[in-house]
């Protein structure tokens, strides 16, 4: 199948030409045909199966131009970097076609976006937030949209935008096509699907967990951070075709750790992104990336739903995701668009465990390599590897409180004694064995 065999427009395919692709992928391929009968979609396909091109291209098929230019296309997406990625497919599809397109998204002032949206378009690209932000100022009008789109809804879930998208989905027209895609289907998503959309269609390119074909994966056990620092020094510098370099960590702080190793080391080659980055520097570093002025550039989870990048060469897996679905976002940053990719993991002990759990998502096992000979082992433990110094607590046995005794105890014999009033004439009695009397007055 190519995509002259697809029902789309001349101004469609001749973007698709100008941009080299003639073949369409398997997820583009399966929910053409349904998205166009009107129906709701659920598609599932694995990060970099192009799932963009999937929803946009039936959906521009089916666009119609209106003179009130209210936005009929909604695409909501959870991070900054894939509100600008889908906004540019769009403008890359209708470059034939006379069709607006606005990217809204947080972290920067909302009055640029604020007078975009007001001087009307036909597609709106949005991150929860700022999306409710320009709704409920009234800004954005979306009574008239008649397409939504969901993208990455997992995602979306995972950083806390669940109440975000119920309010949203309250704000729409009710007659819609809702459209959702995504890598995995949580229990969330299943709800969400139950409460708002119509007996969805489940269009399924890959089982969640099927390893990418054009992906060659491999893994080192390795000791701890230092040593993992040393081997991807390592790597970097004897593979020269270590060209375009995705490196994953864990958390932020890691990531500004290893930049503050490797800068210095590959100097102008190396950059860093996480959501703690001002949008100016994540956008920047992206495009340094892109341009391949950076060799390598060192991310977190967050970031691996909002990158497409093309040709990137390797995904390295600093640090070993906890979460077995996360795994496969990451890898699937390389292998594009027919193209072999190598996936490469650094697991330490404690990492193990999480290794089973992916192999287990899989049904695969993750080839181990044996460390270079000329590795250098390190000793240095981060503050987080050094064994923890665990002081023995004495347990000091207090009394039951049935073998108590009363708050209140016997007094002891001298404190038993009581403060009698004696008269003066008793003691004079007591003192002279008779009574003392008085002489009468003269």
């Amino acid at each position: 199948m190519t995509f002259n065999d697809l029902n789309l427009s001349t101004p469609l395919l001749n973007a698709l030409n100008d941009l080299g692709y003639i073949t369409p992928t398997t997820i583009q391929g399966r929910v053409f045909s349904v998205m166009m009968s009107g129906r709701d979609v659920c598609g599932i396909a694995q990060t970099g199966t192009g799932k963009t091109f999937a929803y946009l291209l039936p959906i521009l098929r089916q666009w119609k131009y209106s003179k009130d230019r209210f936005p009929q296309i909604l695409i909501i997406v959870p991070t900054r970097e894939l509100v600008v990625q889908v906004t540019e497919a769009v403008k890359q599809l209708t470059t034939y076609m006379t069709l607006e397109v606005v990217g809204v998204y947080g972290g920067v002032p909302m009055k640029p976006q604020r007078t975009a949206v007001e001087n009307g378009m036909d597609i709106v690209v949005a991150t929860p937030g700022r999306l409710l932000d320009l709704a409920y100022d009234g800004s954005l009008k979306l009574k008239a949209i008649k397409k939504l789109v969901i993208d990455e809804v997992d995602e979306m879930f995972n950083l806390g935008f669940r109440t975000q998208l119920n309010n949203i989905l309250d704000l729409l027209p009710a007659k819609r096509q809702n459209l959702l895609f995504s890598a995995t289907i949580t229990d969330e998503v299943q709800t969400l699907m139950n409460a708002y959309f119509n007996s969805p269609v489940r269009v399924e390119a890959a089982p969640t967990g099927t390893p990418l074909e054009n992906i060659n994966q491999a893994a080192y056990y390795v000791p701890n951070f230092y040593t993992k620092v040393n081997l991807l020094e390592l790597l970097l510098t004897k593979d020269a075709e270590m060209t375009k370099v995705l490196v994953f960590v864990a958390t932020k702080r890691l990531a500004d750790q290893l930049y503050e190793q490797l800068e210095p080391k590959f100097p102008g080659k190396a950059g860093v992104i996480h959501s703690n980055k001002e949008q100016n520097h994540r956008f920047n570093t992206v495009n340094q990336f892109q341009a391949g002025n950076y060799r390598f550039i060192i991310a977190t989870d967050i970031i691996a739903r909002g990158l497409d990048i093309a040709e990137v060469t390797h995904v390295i897996n600093f640090d070993t995701p906890e979460v077995p679905e996360n795994y496969m976002h990451r890898i699937g940053r390389t292998g594009r668009a027919d193209k072999k990719g190598i996936s490469i993991t650094f697991i330490t002990e404690k990492e193990k465990e999480y290794q089973a759990k992916i192999e287990s998502l899989m049904n695969y096992r993750i080839p181990i390599l044996s460390l270079p000979e000329d590795l250098e082992i390190s000793e240095v433990l981060t503050e987080d590897e050094q064994p923890k110094v665990r002081m023995k607590e004495i347990q000091i046995k207090l009394p039951k409180r049935e073998d108590s005794g009363p708050a209140f105890h016997e007094k002891s014999a001298k404190n038993k004694k009581v403060n009698a009033k004696v008269k003066h004439s008793d003691l004079m009695k007591k003192k002279y064995k008779k009574p003392i009397k008085r002489a009468p007055k003269k």
